[in-house]
């Protein structure tokens, strides 16, 4: 399904009936990766997933795609759908919009679930590394799409998983080099958001995974620390979906389930 928000076209599914489930990608993903669990989610729940801006089928708006403006079309999604009342599941740069989206919205929002995410902003060093990213990615589009996917998996799960990773590349590659350069760049500017896991008004999850190579597992821990976020480990990469396919779905359920 398609509709038209400040002159592009955003692309988003809704399939199933029941408490509205919202499912956010991340960095060089689409609305694609939760295709596995569709079958399984929808037996209970409605299930929609969002293409964010200038990823999947959504067009680009801009040269920056802040988390304030990808959370402006989830708004309008949900609007659309005359949907009030949401979870909201967002991997990685997913998980930085769910909370744009919460800050905005805490009212509309039943429960978060912040998948191989946070809700630090980037360290000084990190947004060096977004801006060589967005150097490196101009320079050798397809070269720097390949070594982004691979560098999100544990080392040990690029041959074990070496056919996934195949098609995950497969998808990144549709990604437009606008898209790219316009999420790094937003990503770069993110606030600070560590006091909405502090929230009262809805239920919260974090699933860190020990051997993340894109996010620091201790500083995850910390940042539930004194709160009553829901934390779930897993032992793998960043991929969760696809590292520990099995009990990621598990571990979504049951939240869904207990909000």
């Amino acid at each position: 399904m398609t509709l038209q928000h400040k002159g592009i076209t955003v692309f988003y599914t809704d399939e199933g009936q029941g408490n509205p489930v919202v499912f956010l990608h991340g960095f060089l993903e689409n609305s694609t990766m939760w295709q596995a669990f569709i079958p399984e989610l929808t037996k209970k729940n409605r299930v929609i997933c969002i293409d964010l801006l200038g990823h999947g089928k959504t067009e680009c708006l801009g040269y920056i795609h802040t988390m304030e403006l990808m959370a402006e079309v989830v708004e309008a999604v949900l609007n659309q759908l005359k949907i009030t009342k949401s979870t909201l599941i967002g991997h990685s740069m997913g998980g930085y919009v769910a909370l744009a989206f919460a800050e905005k919205n805490p009212k509309n929002l039943k429960g978060l679930c912040l998948m191989n995410s946070t809700s630090l902003p980037d360290t000084e060093e990190k947004k060096r590394n977004r801006d060589r990213a967005i150097i490196a990615v101009k320079q050798n589009y397809k070269t720097f799409v390949r070594i982004a996917v691979n560098n999100l998996f544990r080392p040990k799960n690029r041959i074990v998983f070496a056919d996934k990773i195949k098609d995950v590349v497969n998808e990144a590659l549709k990604t437009p080099l606008q898209g790219i350069v316009a999420a790094l760049e937003g990503m770069k500017i993110r606030k600070d958001r560590q006091h909405l896991l502090q929230s009262p008004t809805f239920k919260k999850m974090m699933i860190i995974s020990k051997k993340d190579p894109a996010l620091d597992y201790k500083t995850l821990i910390a940042q539930a620390k004194n709160t009553d976020v829901k934390k779930v480990e897993f032992p793998d990469g960043h991929m969760s979906h696809i590292e520990n396919q099995d009990d990621f779905l598990i571990e979504i359920m049951h939240f869904i389930e207990n909000i």
